[in-house]
């Protein structure tokens, strides 16, 4: 059953307040994981969403996303002002609603690449995590509505099909990037994810023009169940122990504070902004940073809320030519490349769509008209970023460092992303679109250096605050994402991934809710309980 916070009856005490799993947050990887644990027909499953319900128009008409921003369903958390972005703040959104970014991103499915995933079996030490693994798991996951390949499912929970009714600005840019040396594949992902570069029609969770979430496709079906509770408007602010046991979760809803038993895991799905506060807040973090603000100390862990790892954000911007541009704010197309031939992955990529996309200090710079269209371009850089707790209360904001050109060698690398998105753009194939470079065209390096520092946004890829690994010395989760230290406590959602995926990380945390739900029966099975660990 799904219901509100104040539907739920949240003053039942005893065995009425006890469940086997608590899953927190309905995002990406909760929503699949309560699915797949709610399979077990005799698992009691409470899942506990901050957020409200995904009712609204805004959600289901993915071309509506950036009218989310902002709003209620939005986190609304800001950046930390940074001298390497000329003191911006970058602000930083996240989904505050069923389904969790999946109800308010762009609708891309991207699987990341494969050099991502083998990264990620040897920094974890679990081989589930592999390529090869996850490559076999995606098969099972897709419902897959292009044309037949052998590496893409099609009998799966998640409709993904490639862009449909394709605009002649997207071909023609598929024909620039072409031209520009991205070699083109028959889908986004599949091979395209194992070559070191290349350019495809974009795969996106949309049927029938309407988005198709994560929560939509695999919790909102068992809701109903017997054995599933899902409610809404409840914020979970700490973890319950005994000892080092976790045995459920404290709630704040209307200013109440609620807590609720788990006899088996309490799983974190609350993303990587949300998750390492509240393990921070439960005593488990750097000792340095939480007990100064009073915080009884479960398990030193110095790597939750250190690693923050996203995709920057910039646009390139051309006047629009003869030719019609198209006017939903999505990209049909996708490309990718490497900024270093040294690097396992692309590292960069660039989305085309028509309008204007710079930030407002670069549009105060350039006038660029509304008749105009962008390569909206990402960057995987090295720079790391880190947040902290201002305060105990959930209500104070959270100190929230991006990393953003942190590290020597970035800003040259999103120079190198610019170059070539600049390539792709100013190709003879979109020379009917195009009538002038509008931003940052041929400027000297210093210019654009500048242009760049005040350009930086963010893809809101956040990743890596609780990273998997074997040495608790900095990691924060095992491969099977147990919180080291500690028992009944498990962490599922891209704050675990060691670094962010190529591209867009909605279909990879669909693989870790998908692993998580996995490792725990198999742990069930195999007895591997309390005393054990």
């Amino acid at each position: 059953m799904i219901k509100s916070s104040s539907e739920f009856l949240l003053d039942r005490t005893g065995a009425a307040n006890s469940f086997d799993y608590i899953v927190c947050g309905t995002g990406s990887s909760g929503s699949t994981l309560a699915a797949k644990l709610s399979e077990r027909g005799n698992a009691r499953i409470l899942v506990l969403e901050a957020g409200g319900d995904d009712g609204s128009d805004l959600i289901g008409d993915p071309n509506r996303w950036p009218m989310t921003l902002g709003t209620e369903l939005d986190w609304q958390f800001v950046a930390e002002p940074s001298a390497h972005l000329e003191g911006r703040a970058i602000p930083y959104s996240m989904g505050k609603v069923l389904g969790g970014g999946s109800s308010i991103n762009v609708s891309t499915w991207s699987r990341g690449h494969k050099a991502d995933w083998d990264y990620f079996a040897a920094a974890a030490e679990e081989t589930a995590w592999s390529y090869d693994s996850v490559r076999e798991l995606y098969g099972s996951v897709e419902a897959w509505g292009g044309e037949p390949d052998q590496l893409r499912g099609r009998r799966g929970t998640m409709h993904v099909q490639p862009a449909g009714n394709l605009h002649p600005f997207s071909l023609a840019v598929l024909e620039a990037a072409e031209a520009a040396g991205l070699p083109r594949f028959p889908n986004a992902n599949g091979r395209m994810m194992e070559a070191a570069q290349g350019c495809s029609v974009l795969d996106e969770t949309v049927l029938g023009g309407c988005r198709q979430s994560v929560y939509r496709a695999y919790l909102h079906p068992r809701q109903s169940q017997a054995n599933m509770t899902i409610v809404t408007n409840i914020m979970v602010s700490r973890i319950l122990f005994e000892g080092r046991r976790a045995i459920g979760v404290e709630c704040v809803v209307n200013g109440r504070v609620k807590e609720f038993h788990a006899e088996a895991d309490v799983i974190l799905c609350l993303g990587a902004i949300n998750t390492p506060r509240v393990l921070m807040q439960s005593g488990i973090g750097d000792a340095d940073h939480l007990r100064p603000l009073g915080i009884r100390m479960i398990s030193h862990l110095p790597a939750v809320g250190d690693g923050l790892h996203d995709h920057v954000c910039f646009g390139c911007v051309w006047g629009a030519g003869v030719e019609k541009l198209p006017v939903a704010p999505r990209s049909q197309i996708a490309c990718f490349w490497k900024t270093d031939e040294g690097l396992d992955s692309p590292n960069a990529y660039a989305y085309a769509k028509g309008g204007p996309t710079l930030t407002p200090e670069n549009a105060a710079r350039f006038s660029p008209p509304e008749s105009a269209w962008t390569l909206v371009v990402g960057v995987r850089l090295e720079g790391r970023g880190k947040l902290r707790l201002t305060g105990t209360d959930v209500s104070v904001p959270l100190h929230i460092e991006t990393g953003f050109l942190g590290e020597p060698g970035d800003l040259a690398r999103v120079v190198t992303a610019a170059e070539r998105a600049r390539d792709i753009g100013n190709q003879p194939a979109l020379a009917a679109f195009r009538s002038t470079e509008i931003a940052p065209g041929s400027l000297p390096p210093s210019e654009l250096e500048a242009f760049l520092r005040r350009g930086l946004g963010t893809f809101w890829h956040q990743s890596g605050t609780a990273r998997m690994g074997g040495d608790p010395a900095n990691s924060v989760v095992d491969g099977r994402l147990r919180v080291h230290g500690v028992d009944g406590l498990r962490v599922a959602d891209a704050s675990v991934l060691p670094r962010v995926t190529s591209g867009n990380t909605m279909a990879p945390c669909v693989v870790v809710g998908e692993l998580a739900a996995k490792f725990i029966l198999v742990d069930s099975l195999e007895g591997v309980g309390r005393a054990e660990r």
